[in-house]
Protein backbone atom coordinates (compact mmCIF):
# COMPACT_ATOMS: atom_id res chain seq x y z
CA UNK A 1 0.00 0.00 0.00
CA UNK A 2 1.17 3.55 -0.74
CA UNK A 3 1.06 6.53 1.59
CA UNK A 4 0.96 4.67 4.89
CA UNK A 5 2.47 5.63 8.22
CA UNK A 6 2.63 2.72 10.66
CA UNK A 7 2.67 3.60 14.37
CA UNK A 8 4.56 0.64 15.79
CA UNK A 9 4.86 -0.42 19.43
CA UNK A 10 8.24 -1.79 20.49
CA UNK A 11 9.32 -3.62 23.67
CA UNK A 12 9.61 -1.75 26.96
CA UNK A 13 12.35 -4.15 28.04
CA UNK A 14 11.98 -7.78 27.05
CA UNK A 15 12.73 -8.10 23.33
CA UNK A 16 10.41 -11.10 22.94
CA UNK A 17 7.46 -8.79 23.56
CA UNK A 18 7.61 -7.39 20.04
CA UNK A 19 4.96 -8.85 17.75
CA UNK A 20 5.65 -10.70 14.51
CA UNK A 21 3.57 -8.09 12.71
CA UNK A 22 5.71 -5.28 14.14
CA UNK A 23 8.90 -6.99 12.98
CA UNK A 24 7.46 -7.52 9.49
CA UNK A 25 6.39 -3.88 9.22
CA UNK A 26 9.73 -2.53 10.44
CA UNK A 27 11.54 -4.71 7.90
CA UNK A 28 9.40 -3.69 4.92
CA UNK A 29 8.97 0.08 5.29
CA UNK A 30 11.24 2.55 3.52
CA UNK A 31 12.29 4.28 6.75
CA UNK A 32 11.67 4.36 10.49
CA UNK A 33 11.18 7.61 12.39
CA UNK A 34 12.65 7.21 15.87
CA UNK A 35 12.89 9.37 18.97
CA UNK A 36 16.54 8.42 19.68
CA UNK A 37 18.16 6.86 16.62
CA UNK A 38 21.16 5.50 18.54
CA UNK A 39 18.95 3.71 21.07
CA UNK A 40 16.60 2.43 18.37
CA UNK A 41 19.50 1.27 16.20
CA UNK A 42 20.69 -1.05 18.98
CA UNK A 43 17.17 -2.40 19.54
CA UNK A 44 16.56 -3.02 15.83
CA UNK A 45 19.94 -4.67 15.29
CA UNK A 46 19.22 -7.06 18.16
CA UNK A 47 16.09 -8.08 16.24
CA UNK A 48 17.97 -8.47 12.98
CA UNK A 49 16.32 -5.40 11.44
CA UNK A 50 18.49 -3.10 9.34
CA UNK A 51 16.57 -0.16 8.01
CA UNK A 52 17.03 3.56 7.57
CA UNK A 53 16.42 5.59 10.73
CA UNK A 54 15.29 9.22 10.74
CA UNK A 55 15.26 11.22 13.97
CA UNK A 56 11.87 12.54 15.08
CA UNK A 57 11.78 13.94 18.61
CA UNK A 58 10.26 16.78 20.62
CA UNK A 59 12.69 19.37 19.31
CA UNK A 60 12.38 18.69 15.58
CA UNK A 61 9.00 17.00 15.11
CA UNK A 62 7.20 20.05 13.71
CA UNK A 63 9.83 20.58 11.00
CA UNK A 64 10.46 16.88 10.39
CA UNK A 65 6.76 16.20 9.83
CA UNK A 66 6.76 18.21 6.60
CA UNK A 67 9.67 16.18 5.25
CA UNK A 68 8.15 12.83 6.23
CA UNK A 69 4.73 13.71 4.83
CA UNK A 70 6.36 14.65 1.53
CA UNK A 71 8.15 11.29 1.44
CA UNK A 72 4.89 9.46 2.10
CA UNK A 73 3.08 11.45 -0.57
CA UNK A 74 5.82 10.38 -2.94
CA UNK A 75 4.83 6.74 -2.46
CA UNK A 76 7.09 5.69 0.41
CA UNK A 77 5.94 3.82 3.48
CA UNK A 78 7.18 4.78 6.93
CA UNK A 79 7.00 3.67 10.54
CA UNK A 80 7.04 5.68 13.73
CA UNK A 81 8.52 4.20 16.90
CA UNK A 82 9.47 5.59 20.31
CA UNK A 83 12.38 4.62 22.53
CA UNK A 84 10.20 1.94 24.12
CA UNK A 85 6.55 0.95 24.17
CA UNK A 86 3.71 2.61 22.28
CA UNK A 87 4.49 5.89 20.46
CA UNK A 88 2.67 9.09 21.51
CA UNK A 89 2.15 7.85 25.11
CA UNK A 90 4.22 10.48 26.95
CA UNK A 91 6.35 10.51 23.80
CA UNK A 92 6.45 12.63 20.62
CA UNK A 93 4.53 11.72 17.49
CA UNK A 94 1.08 13.27 17.53
CA UNK A 95 2.12 16.18 15.29
CA UNK A 96 3.34 13.76 12.66
CA UNK A 97 0.18 11.67 12.92
CA UNK A 98 -2.02 14.77 12.55
CA UNK A 99 0.01 16.00 9.60
CA UNK A 100 -0.40 12.66 7.87
CA UNK A 101 -4.14 12.58 8.48
CA UNK A 102 -4.54 16.13 7.18
CA UNK A 103 -2.59 15.15 4.05
CA UNK A 104 -4.86 12.18 3.44
CA UNK A 105 -2.21 9.63 4.39
CA UNK A 106 -3.42 6.47 6.08
CA UNK A 107 -2.19 5.98 9.66
CA UNK A 108 -2.11 2.36 10.81
CA UNK A 109 -1.47 1.37 14.45
CA UNK A 110 0.55 -1.77 15.16
CA UNK A 111 -0.25 -2.42 18.85
CA UNK A 112 2.08 -3.95 21.37
CA UNK A 113 3.87 -3.25 24.64
CA UNK A 114 2.78 -0.32 26.80
CA UNK A 115 4.19 0.44 30.24
CA UNK A 116 0.99 2.04 31.49
CA UNK A 117 -1.19 -0.94 30.53
CA UNK A 118 1.35 -3.45 31.82
CA UNK A 119 1.38 -1.63 35.15
CA UNK A 120 -2.41 -1.42 35.33
CA UNK A 121 -2.72 -5.15 34.59
CA UNK A 122 -0.40 -6.10 37.45
CA UNK A 123 -1.20 -3.35 39.98
CA UNK A 124 -4.12 -4.92 41.80
CA UNK A 125 -6.02 -1.63 41.65
CA UNK A 126 -9.53 -1.01 40.23
CA UNK A 127 -9.28 -1.00 36.45
CA UNK A 128 -12.84 -0.34 35.26
CA UNK A 129 -12.04 3.37 35.05
CA UNK A 130 -8.66 5.07 35.13
CA UNK A 131 -6.81 8.22 34.11
CA UNK A 132 -3.30 8.44 32.73
CA UNK A 133 -1.51 11.45 34.17
CA UNK A 134 1.87 10.90 32.48
CA UNK A 135 4.73 12.74 34.18
CA UNK A 136 3.77 15.24 36.88
CA UNK A 137 5.61 18.60 36.81
CA UNK A 138 9.14 18.38 38.16
CA UNK A 139 9.02 21.09 40.80
CA UNK A 140 7.36 24.07 42.40
CA UNK A 141 3.70 25.01 42.61
CA UNK A 142 2.67 23.07 39.46
CA UNK A 143 4.04 19.86 40.99
CA UNK A 144 2.24 20.44 44.29
CA UNK A 145 -1.01 21.25 42.49
CA UNK A 146 -0.74 18.08 40.41
CA UNK A 147 -0.19 15.94 43.51
CA UNK A 148 -3.18 17.53 45.25
CA UNK A 149 -5.29 16.79 42.17
CA UNK A 150 -4.16 13.15 42.19
CA UNK A 151 -5.08 12.86 45.86
CA UNK A 152 -8.67 13.88 45.03
CA UNK A 153 -8.99 11.75 41.88
CA UNK A 154 -12.05 9.44 42.20
CA UNK A 155 -10.69 6.86 39.73
CA UNK A 156 -7.44 4.91 39.52
CA UNK A 157 -4.53 7.12 38.41
CA UNK A 158 -1.47 5.99 36.45
CA UNK A 159 1.62 8.17 36.83
CA UNK A 160 5.09 8.12 35.30
CA UNK A 161 7.83 9.47 37.56
CA UNK A 162 11.57 9.93 37.21
CA UNK A 163 13.58 7.68 39.56
CA UNK A 164 15.36 10.60 41.24
CA UNK A 165 12.01 12.22 42.05
CA UNK A 166 9.93 9.20 43.11
CA UNK A 167 10.73 9.54 46.82
CA UNK A 168 9.81 13.23 46.92
CA UNK A 169 6.61 12.41 45.04
CA UNK A 170 5.59 9.77 47.59
CA UNK A 171 6.52 12.02 50.51
CA UNK A 172 4.33 14.82 49.14
CA UNK A 173 1.48 12.46 48.30
CA UNK A 174 1.30 10.69 51.66
CA UNK A 175 0.35 13.90 53.49
CA UNK A 176 -2.52 14.45 51.05
CA UNK A 177 -4.23 11.06 51.23
CA UNK A 178 -5.98 8.86 53.79
CA UNK A 179 -3.83 6.36 55.68
CA UNK A 180 -5.38 3.37 53.88
CA UNK A 181 -5.00 4.87 50.37
CA UNK A 182 -2.99 2.41 48.27
CA UNK A 183 -0.42 2.81 45.56
CA UNK A 184 1.38 0.21 43.46
CA UNK A 185 4.98 0.83 42.47
CA UNK A 186 5.97 -0.88 39.22
CA UNK A 187 9.66 -0.66 38.38
CA UNK A 188 11.63 -1.97 35.41
CA UNK A 189 8.63 -3.78 33.94
CA UNK A 190 9.55 -6.82 31.79
CA UNK A 191 13.24 -6.36 32.65
CA UNK A 192 15.63 -8.38 34.83
CA UNK A 193 14.94 -6.43 38.03
CA UNK A 194 11.18 -6.06 37.59
CA UNK A 195 9.55 -5.07 40.87
CA UNK A 196 5.83 -4.71 41.61
CA UNK A 197 4.68 -3.84 45.13
CA UNK A 198 1.31 -2.60 46.40
CA UNK A 199 0.54 -1.05 49.78
CA UNK A 200 -0.54 2.11 51.62
CA UNK A 201 1.20 5.21 50.27
CA UNK A 202 3.11 5.79 53.53
CA UNK A 203 4.33 2.19 53.59
CA UNK A 204 5.55 2.31 49.99
CA UNK A 205 7.20 5.66 50.72
CA UNK A 206 9.12 4.19 53.68
CA UNK A 207 10.15 1.18 51.59
CA UNK A 208 11.48 3.35 48.77
CA UNK A 209 13.33 5.54 51.27
CA UNK A 210 15.02 2.51 52.81
CA UNK A 211 16.02 0.84 49.51
CA UNK A 212 17.97 2.93 47.00
CA UNK A 213 17.39 0.28 44.32
CA UNK A 214 13.74 1.35 44.18
CA UNK A 215 14.89 4.80 43.10
CA UNK A 216 16.45 3.50 39.88
CA UNK A 217 15.14 2.53 36.45
CA UNK A 218 11.80 3.10 34.75
CA UNK A 219 8.88 3.67 37.14
CA UNK A 220 5.09 3.56 36.85
CA UNK A 221 2.89 4.33 39.86
CA UNK A 222 -0.74 3.23 40.06
CA UNK A 223 -2.76 5.11 42.70
CA UNK A 224 -6.08 3.77 43.97
CA UNK A 225 -9.19 6.00 43.72
CA UNK A 226 -10.06 8.46 46.45
CA UNK A 227 -12.97 7.32 48.59
CA UNK A 228 -16.29 8.67 47.38
CA UNK A 229 -17.64 11.30 49.74
CA UNK A 230 -21.19 11.00 50.98
CA UNK A 231 -23.74 13.15 49.21
CA UNK A 232 -24.71 13.93 45.66
CA UNK A 233 -22.48 15.06 42.87
CA UNK A 234 -24.08 16.92 39.98
CA UNK A 235 -23.77 13.75 37.89
CA UNK A 236 -25.46 11.69 40.64
CA UNK A 237 -28.33 14.17 40.82
CA UNK A 238 -28.82 14.04 37.06
CA UNK A 239 -28.81 10.24 37.14
CA UNK A 240 -31.29 10.23 40.02
CA UNK A 241 -33.73 12.43 38.09
CA UNK A 242 -33.47 10.16 35.05
CA UNK A 243 -34.07 7.03 37.14
CA UNK A 244 -37.04 8.53 38.96
CA UNK A 245 -38.65 9.30 35.60
CA UNK A 246 -38.51 5.60 34.69
CA UNK A 247 -38.51 3.59 37.94
CA UNK A 248 -40.32 3.38 41.27
CA UNK A 249 -38.41 5.19 44.03
CA UNK A 250 -37.42 1.96 45.79
CA UNK A 251 -35.90 0.56 42.60
CA UNK A 252 -34.15 3.85 41.80
CA UNK A 253 -32.71 3.91 45.33
CA UNK A 254 -31.28 0.39 44.88
CA UNK A 255 -29.60 1.31 41.60
CA UNK A 256 -28.18 4.56 42.97
CA UNK A 257 -26.89 2.88 46.13
CA UNK A 258 -24.91 0.45 44.00
CA UNK A 259 -23.63 3.32 41.85
CA UNK A 260 -22.59 5.69 44.65
CA UNK A 261 -21.59 3.27 47.39
CA UNK A 262 -24.02 4.97 49.78
CA UNK A 263 -26.48 3.11 52.00
CA UNK A 264 -29.80 2.40 50.33
CA UNK A 265 -31.82 4.05 53.09
CA UNK A 266 -29.69 7.20 52.83
CA UNK A 267 -30.25 7.31 49.07
CA UNK A 268 -34.00 6.79 49.56
CA UNK A 269 -34.10 9.82 51.85
CA UNK A 270 -32.30 11.97 49.29
CA UNK A 271 -34.71 10.84 46.58
CA UNK A 272 -37.68 11.71 48.77
CA UNK A 273 -36.20 15.18 49.32
CA UNK A 274 -35.86 15.62 45.55
CA UNK A 275 -39.52 14.77 45.04
CA UNK A 276 -40.70 17.27 47.63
Amino acid sequence: MNSVLYVVSTPIGHLDDISRRAVAVLEQVDWIAAEDTRHSQRMLESLGIRNRLISCHDHNESQRSDELVARLQGGEQGALISDAGTPLVSDPGYRLVRACQEAGIQVVPVPGASALLAALAAAGQPSDRFVFEGFVPAKGAPRQKAIESLAAQPVTSIIYEAPHRVLSFLEALKVQVAKDREITLCRELTKQFETIRRGPVAEICDWVASDANQQRGELVLVLSPAAREAGWSERDQALAKSLLAELPMSRAAKVLAAHTGMKRQEVYGLLEAMNN
